[in-house]
Formats: structure tokens, C-alpha cells, sequence
């Protein structure tokens, strides 16, 4: 293929939804991994769990409407939606079935082996039998309510994801009735494991699931009658959330309205036991009006996220990623924020780094005479979180405070009402955005009187302002008190909160105007450069890379001579290594201990000065082209310094947690080989926390070591 090859052509993309399907076997592939703690291979294989509900509820969902629709439009990889559908549910079932295969002949086997066990159905001593029984008696039975099919009982309208039993029966009941059908529905007020005394489990952890006990004793619902069979299933329903938002008053209370009719969007797909009979599966797959294609055998429990629990409820610190401490705050001055932004900028890497620090800022905030204003945007945070309660102290000591609260945060929609809610009633100027942009830029604003003029100060972020998240997700956080990025900001709030043209930014790049244009052209130039002979490099660190315009680029720039590393934690639709069109380009994806989630990117740009932006943004057509987001430079030479090594050469120099792109789409575990294994969070771990200070000059040393080899 030549450099005038049409970099459009199909056999250069990758499937979107294979593509996040690869990731998630990536994360099962965590839970096979014997070197990590048991109950953290559980958590993975939970996770996985929880990934590839999310999937079904929004990408097949999607996927499936196109075919219902009959659009025949083609995909970038030229894959028609029916095609689509096809493949994923090939290889959807085969890691299902890894998944259960994991649970049953290593993770349940392995936890026995420490006293954790799961009593399973058959297995049940006497004793067992008696105490569950007397537990269904007490605390299930009187809130079970029993639907048998007939006319006048017609088939319930299932929630999604929720627990059920599909019971057959035998006989007629006291009115004559013998439908031989009845459902029932296992409230979600009900916890899904249930947790036996240590002597009766004869082990210190026994444990049985809530479905096992309920099919157990179901015939307790239907006295008098033979039950012949009682079999779990579960529906998943499209859960994307769609308001015309052109032509509502109250964004808020129309998204209350969608919130309530979520859980009953039309099915993409039925789970049901490995026992279920053809008859009974296929008479559950008419009633939700769905297709062979669309069921899902499985040799276990319905819905495994539910074992998620068990990581909270076993206090065995052996059998999970040993704590740490997050480093210090890197203050300058005793506790002052401002003074200490006053004298530069501060650069903190989350969660090797504590959180704290950005909250505090807002604390001081609202107890500082001097404050006159904060604004600040919130995707994700939390109706009770600490930095809601901040805002709101704020607002009670009388400062003008604005939120920019995006209510769309899909599956926070809830919690981003309740938010809203609060704090307007505490006298918060709220906002919901701009109309058909969601806001996920991460950015914080304080206007603070200094004498006889205002100055302002500035958070900005790779992730949310969220206490919780920040304490297992990989983000950087940026403080500074630089006037232009101040009035940039600024600018962004004048545009979120007010109407007019873009005001032009000195420094920040923003979408949907500025960050897609400049970011080709930064490409662009690196491609120049190379191909007047100079030294050329890219280096990308996002979450997911499927904008075509940007691939089209980095393709060009690969047939330049430009070497570029993307290090894409899920979603990828560039082929790399394809001869003559991504011969530079080589794709890595960490996945570890935390979730990787900042987005890094950088530019040699020879002969002058290395750029490095940070940002809210990945690189996807929704990020780029229909949100706001907000894309910061690290201009102070120590601090882009510390976002390259941190953030882009550690995870370039990972050969353990590292899984390397192949040209066909699948991912290659990276293995250490004769040299040093090296895994990137276990390096900044030893490096930046405060339990780990003692390798911290050792770990600098080698980073600095590992880039300029990188580099060169």
C-alpha cells in the first residue's frame, strides 16, 4: 500500500463494539492472573460483569435499533449493523463462557481454600437446609409476591437486570387455575448473598445466593401444587436515556420522567440457567420479544456482579491489593493555598497523590472573607460527596457560587438531580449546560480580592470531582494561578452559563470549536517535521480513539516517518502495523490495579519546545465534535517533565500490565522476558506514595533512565 493509498478504506478501521469487547476480556483476563490477590481476581471478574451489562444497554442497544430500523448504512470498518450484531454475539458467548468457567474451576475453588465458600444447591448439609429455611421463612417469603399466568395475571412487566424465577407447575389451585406458569420477581430490597452463621457453614465465610434459596423453597409460594421446575433469568433492556431537549422547559424534571421508564426500555438480551428447558427459554424469549440469538446460557448464578459484595464483607487485607497512603499534598506554604499557587503551579497525580488538596482548596474557599465567587463543573460527583458540601458551605457563608451540573452523566443521572436539587436550595446558581453539548470538561474557578484588585485561582482535571473515583482512578490534577488560563476559564463559564460567540482562548484548547482543529494541526506539524527531516513524535494517552478525521492523521503522520505510541485503555479503532500506513503507529493498553483514565497528549515539536496538553477529552467524535471539553497545557518545564514521565514513559516502558495492539485487532500480553518485569502503577505507587517514600529516588532515577531511552 503507498502513502497515496485512500486512508479511508474499511480494512483500516476496527469495529467499535469488538473493539470494547476486547477490552473486556482484557479485564477477565485479570481474573485468570494467579499472581494477584483472590478477592481482587473476584472483583475483576465482577467487573467484567458489570462491563458487559453497560454494553447490551447502550452499544447493542444501539446496534440493534439500526437493524430493527433497516438502515444500511455501513460502519468505518464496513461491517453492516446485522453484521455487527452477528460477531458480538459469537464472541460475547464465548467470553461468557470463560467467565463462568473462571468462577467454577479457579476463583470458587480458591476461596474455599481460604473459608470462604459458597454453598451451593445439592451440596447443603442439614443443618444448612434448616437454617436457610428458616431465613426464607423470616425474611423472604413475606416479600415475595407470586404471579401465575392467566388472563387476568397477564405477564409482568420485568425490570432490567433484575433477578427472577420462571416457576412450572403442576395442578389446578383453589379457583381452578392450572395456567402451570407462574414468575417470580426477587425484590431488589432483598441482599443477593446471604451470609450463614460460622458453625452452621462449618467454615468462617459460607455464604448462598439469594436466587438458590428463593428456587430452593418456591414451593412455598404454591401451596398444594407441584412445582417441576424453577429456573433464574434475567432480561437486560436498552438503557440509553433520550430527551428532545430542544423542546423542554425543565431538563430536570424530563430526565426524571426518563429516569422512571428506564428499567423497562425494550430487552437486547435474556440470561437464563444452564438448566432451563428449550421450552421454557423459548417461551421467555416470545414474551420479551426477542431471538435465539439473543439468549444466554449460563453454568452458575444470574448476574455475577452480584459476588462484588463479597470484597466489602471479607475483611481479609491478604486476599487484597496491599493499602498505601497517597502522598503528600506537595504544599509550599503552612496549609495556604492561594499563597502557595501565588508562588507557581501545583501538579498533583491521582491516586498515587491525595485528593484532599483539591478539595481543601474549595474549603478555604468558602471560609476566606476575601472570596467573592466559585464555579465549578460537575459531571460526576455525588448528591452527598465532600465536595458538594463544600460548594454548599460556600454558598451558606454568602459567596456567589455557580455549578454547572451535567444531569446526563450516563447511569448518574439520579445522583446528578439530587445534586442539582440540594444545591439550589441552598442558593447555588445552577445550570445544566448547553442544550445537545454534554459538559464534561473538569474545571474549577475561584475569584479572590487581593488587595485592590480580583485574582483568579484554577483547578483543572483529567477526571471528575469525585472523592470516591479519585481514590482508584489515574488522573491529573492541575492548580494554578495563571492570569490567562484564569481568564480562559473564565471565558468557558461566560460560554456555559451566558449566550454569545466563542470568546478565543489564550491557552486552552475547547470543544466542540477549537481542540479537534488544533490537535490535527499539532499532528500535521509533527508530520512536517518528519518529513523535512527532523526528529517527529507523537505520544497519546486516552481512554478511546475512534474519531476518523484524527486516525486519518496519525496514519498520515506514520507514512511521514513520525513514530507515534497510543497508549488507548479501551475502545481503539486504528490498525497499527499495517505496512505502508501505520508501519510507526504501535497501540498499547494498561489495565491493572486502577483505572487508567487521563488523557495525555504530546508533541516533540522539533526544535522548539516539547508540548504536552492534558484534558477531559478522548479522542471520539462525541468528545471532540458534541461536548465541552477542555484541553490545558502544561507549560512549567518540571511539572510537563512529570506528566511525560508519569503519565506517558512509565506506561510505554510497562512490560507486565502492558497489552500491545495487533494489526488484526486482538491484544498480545507484554511479558518481561530477560529484562526487569516493570508495571507501570506498581512503579508510581513506589514513586509518589506516602507509603512508599523510600523507593522514591530509586524509582525517579529509573524512570528518568527509561526516558530518554524512549525518547531517543
Amino acid at each position: 500500500m503507498t502513502a497515496a493509498s485512500d486512508l479511508s478504506l474499511p480494512s483500516l478501521y476496527i469495529n467499535r463494539e469488538l473493539s470494547q469487547l476486547e477490552f473486556n476480556r482484557r479485564v477477565l483476563e485479570q481474573a485468570k492472573d494467579s499472581r494477584l490477590p483472590l478477592l481482587e481476581r473476584l472483583r475483576f471478574l465482577t467487573i467484567f460483569s458489570t462491563n458487559l451489562d453497560e454494553f447490551y444497554e447502550i452499544r447493542v442497544a444501539s446496534v440493534k435499533e439500526q437493524v430493527g430500523f433497516g438502515l444500511p448504512q455501513l460502519g468505518p470498518d464496513g461491517r453492516s449493523p446485522q453484521d455487527t450484531v452477528r460477531e458480538i454475539k459469537s464472541l460475547a458467548q464465548r467470553l461468557v463462557k470463560e467467565q463462568y468457567q473462571i468462577l467454577q474451576e479457579q476463583i470458587l475453588p480458591a476461596l474455599a481454600l481460604e473459608g470462604i465458600r459458597l454453598l451451593k444447591l445439592g451440596t447443603w448439609s442439614s443443618d444448612v437446609s434448616d437454617w436457610l429455611e428458616a431465613y426464607f421463612d423470616r425474611e423472604v417469603l413475606p416479600v415475595l409476591t407470586p404471579i401465575g399466568l392467566d388472563p387476568s395475571h397477564p405477564f409482568p412487566n420485568i425490570q432490567n437486570k433484575n433477578l427472577n424465577l420462571v416457576v412450572a407447575l403442576d395442578g389446578a389451585d383453589a379457583f381452578g387455575r392450572d395456567s402451570g406458569i407462574a414468575v417470580v420477581q426477587i425484590p431488589r430490597s432483598l441482599p443477593r448473598l446471604v451470609f450463614l452463621p460460622p458453625e452452621v457453614a462449618e467454615c468462617p465465610h459460607g455464604f448462598a445466593f439469594l436466587g438458590s434459596v428463593v428456587t430452593t423453597f418456591v414451593r412455598k409460594l404454591f401451596p398444594g401444587m407441584n412445582v417441576i421446575g424453577s429456573y433464574q433469568f434475567r432480561v437486560t433492556r436498552d438503557s440509553d436515556m433520550w430527551v428532545q431537549e430542544e423542546d423542554v422547559e425543565d431538563l430536570l424534571n424530563a430526565l426524571k420522567g426518563e429516569l422512571r421508564a428506564r428499567n423497562f426500555g425494550d430487552a437486547v438480551r435474556l440470561e437464563v440457567a444452564e438448566s432451563c428447558p428449550p421450552e421454557m427459554s423459548d417461551f421467555l424469549l416470545q414474551k420479551f420479544g426477542l431471538h435465539q440469538d439473543d439468549l444466554y446460557r449460563v453454568d452458575g448464578p444470574v448476574n455475577l456482579h452480584r459476588l462484588a459484595n463479597l470484597y466489602d464483607v471479607i475483611k481479609r487485607p491478604d486476599l487484597k491489593f496491599p493499602a498505601f497512603i497517597p502522598g503528600p499534598k506537595r504544599a509550599r506554604t503552612d496549609g495556604d493555598i492561594f499563597a502557595d499557587l501565588r508562588r507557581g503551579d501545583i501538579l498533583l497525580h491521582h491516586p498515587y497523590e491525595s485528593f484532599s488538596l483539591v478539595l481543601e482548596m474549595v474549603r478555604q474557599a468558602a471560609a476566606d472573607p476575601n472570596v467573592l465567587a466559585i464555579k465549578q463543573t460537575l459531571y460526576r460527583t455525588g448528591a452527598e460527596s465532600p465536595m458538594a458540601e463544600a460548594l454548599l458551605e460556600a454558598a451558606r457563608a454568602g459567596k456567589e457560587v455557580t455549578a454547572v451540573v451535567e444531569l446526563r452523566a450516563r447511569f448518574d443521572e439520579a445522583a446528578n438531580i439530587s445534586l442539582a436539587t440540594r444545591l439550589q436550595q441552598a442558593g447555588v446558581t445552577v445550570v445544566y449546560g448547553i442544550v445537545n453539548y454534554k459538559t464534561h470538561a473538569k474545571v474549577l474557578l475561584i475569584v479572590r480580592r487581593e488587595d485592590t484588585r480580583l485574582r483568579r485561582y484554577v483547578h483543572l482535571g483529567t477526571g471528575n470531582y469525585h472523592s470516591v473515583t479519585a481514590q482508584f482512578y489515574c488522573d491529573f490534577s492541575y492548580l494554578t494561578a495563571n492570569e490567562q488560563i484564569g481568564q480562559d476559564v473564565h471565558n468557558v463559564f461566560m460560554q456555559l452559563t451566558g449566550l454569545g460567540l466563542p470568546a478565543p482562548l489564550h491557552k486552552l484548547l475547547m470543544s466542540p470549536f477549537t481542540l479537534m482543529d488544533r490537535t490535527v494541526a499539532l499532528i500535521e506539524r509533527e508530520a512536517e517535521h518528519a518529513k523535512q527531516g527532523l526528529p517527529a513524535r507523537i505520544i497519546a494517552k486516552v481512554n478511546a480513539l475512534t474519531e476518523g478525521r484524527l486516525i486519518e492523521a496519525l496514519y498520515r503522520a506514520s507514512q511521514a516517518g513520525v513514530q507515534v505510541d497510543l497508549i488507548v485503555r479501551g475502545i481503539c479503532c486504528l490498525r497499527p502495523g499495517v505496512p505502508g500506513v501505520s508501519d510507526n503507529i504501535r497501540v498499547r493498553s494498561i489495565v491493572g490495579r486502577f483505572l487508567e483514565h487521563h488523557r495525555v497528549y504530546y508533541f516533540l515539536n522539533s526544535g522548539g519546545q516539547e508540548q504536552v496538553y492534558c484534558g477531559s477529552a478522548d479522542w471520539m467524535s462525541r468528545n471532540l465534535l458534541r461536548r465541552v471539553e477542555t484541553a490545558f497545557p502544561i507549560e512549567d518545564a518540571t511539572l510537563r517533565a512529570r506528566v511525560i514521565q508519569e503519565g506517558l514513559t512509565t506506561y510505554l516502558a510497562d512490560n507486565s500490565q502492558a497489552w500491545e495492539l495487533q494489526s488484526d485487532g486482538t491484544y498480545v500480553r507484554c511479558a518481561p522476558g530477560p529484562e526487569e518485569a516493570r508495571a507501570a502503577q506498581e512503579v508510581l505507587l513506589r514513586q509518589l506514595s506516602a507509603s512508599n517514600v523510600a523507593a522514591h529516588t530509586q524509582s525517579q532515577l529509573e524512570i528518568i533512565l527509561v526516558r530518554q531511552d524512549l525518547l531517543e
